[in-house]
């Protein structure tokens, strides 16, 4: 991913709500098999770590890009946006 595709999406991030929480109990198997199912509808994901997760948001946000095959699109404090690309039927055209 480019710089700016990088920009491209986190300008689009700005105006999305975060569809999910991870709190004390972390990362688990059904928070990361939720983010993967969203992918489904979604292609840009807003995850918000709340302030009773002792994890740090980077590790969490990559080890959810690597268990969902998406990509890291930015860490700013608590708030993870991720994205992956709908191969069967693309929403967002990312600029070249």
């Amino acid at each position: 991913m480019t710089s700016k595709q990088r920009a491209y999406l986190k300008g689009l991030a700005m105006n999305i709500e975060p569809i999910f929480q991870i709190g004390k109990s972390s990362l688990t198997p059904e928070i990361t098999e939720a983010v993967a199912e969203s992918f489904n509808t979604r292609e840009l994901i807003k995850i918000t770590v709340l302030k009773n997760c002792m994890e740090d948001p980077e590790d969490i946000a990559s080890m959810l890009s690597e268990r969902t095959h998406s990509q890291v699109v930015q860490v700013i404090g608590k708030k993870i946006v991720l994205y992956k690309e709908n191969k069967k039927n693309p929403k967002i055209v990312l600029p070249k």
